[in-house]
């Protein structure tokens, strides 16, 4: 294996532990909020569910993110080392600050911009980019929908129940906060993998883009390990900044967001999950009452995720032009 592939591997992996850690608050945030489980219980069986994810449900997000994006021919090492490093840089600034970004909208800017740099805006594959684009946008408009419907038709389903319903509603998080966790592993640890297959590519170790076992098994094995840390600043914002999150709002949520980013993943949609889960969780709160979400919170995630792809892609453009000034 050449030695710039395991070099590129290496900050792969780096990527993927650190999109655990900072995606680990979206999964967990609501069931640790309302205490359907302790912290430690919360990660340690969501990172089981994220190494499991990818085994079950395929790969599909990962030959978009590693062939569709951008003209594969424009492609170099330069240009994946420095869109992962991009990426990651983002990821320490927003998880530093508590801010929940999207990784993915990181990884896809940052490709962008080390692409556009190097061989022209004209290698940039417009229809892979509108694919991701739709997914990336509409995904938390559906979760908002999604949230609001499901915690209005759960208290139809349980109009007239006493308080003891709660306890049902704790229970009821063991599932669908495992679907969460599943879900996400399925379309977060894929990005890395699309990245490794496509620097197999590029170093000439592989003669086409596909997608070893064990590609899938380091990166899904890291995207556990970060979860397991967990990103407690995230998942401070996402469980108490809102609002006051009660069983049935985390039910609610974790029930929409992990059918809105499972079925993406199924369709090779790269979503992010931040977005979804952060827009689920404010759709279950305002099917209360509008007034009940913390609207002021949503605008400060708002901007990050505005900022998240034209900054990630700046990043990536400088960290170009600089390895190719002193390399």
């Amino acid at each position: 294996m050449p030695f710039l592939l395991i070099v590129i591997i290496a900050i792969a992996l780096i990527f993927d532990f650190l999109n655990g850690m900072h995606d680990s608050s979206n999964i967990v945030a609501t069931m640790i909020s309302s205490r359907a489980l302790s912290p430690r219980k919360a990660l340690g069986m969501t990172a089981v569910a994220e190494f499991a994810g990818p085994f079950l449900f395929g790969v599909a997000v990962a030959t978009t993110i590693g062939s569709e994006v951008v003209d594969p021919a424009a492609i170099n090492s330069a240009v994946i080392i420095t869109a992962l490093c991009a990426a990651i840089v983002w990821n320490l600034i927003t998880w530093y600050f508590g801010w929940p970004s999207s990784t993915s909208h990181a990884l896809i800017g940052g490709l962008i911009g080390a692409v556009a740099v190097s061989a022209g805006f004209g290698t940039i594959n417009l229809a892979g980019l509108q694919k991701v684009l739709i997914a990336l946008f509409l995904s938390p408009i559906l979760g908002l929908a999604l949230g609001f419907l499901t915690l209005k038709a759960i208290y139809f389903l349980t109009r007239g129940a006493t308080p003891g319903v709660n306890t049902g509603f704790k229970r009821g998080q063991l599932g669908t906060s495992l679907a969460l966790a599943l879900s996400h592993g399925t379309n977060d640890a894929q990005k890395t993998m699309g990245i490794i297959a496509m620097a197999m590519v590029t170093t000439g170790y592989a003669s086409e883009f596909h997608v070893p076992w064990w590609v899938i098994t380091l990166s899904a094995g890291a995207i556990a390990l970060g979860t397991a840390t967990g990103g407690w600043r995230l998942i401070k914002t996402l469980g108490g900044k809102f609002y006051k999150i009660r069983p049935v709002h985390a039910l609610a949520s974790q029930l929409a967001s992990s059918s809105v980013i499972l079925g993406a993943a199924l369709l090779g949609g790269p979503v992010s999950t931040t977005q979804v889960v952060s827009s689920s969780i404010m759709g279950a709160g305002s099917a209360d009452r509008v007034s009940k979400v913390r609207w002021t919170v949503a605008r400060d995630i708002a901007v990050a995720w505005v900022l998240t792809i034209p900054v990630a892609a700046l990043l990536a453009a400088g960290l170009y032009l600089l390895i190719n000034l002193f390399f």
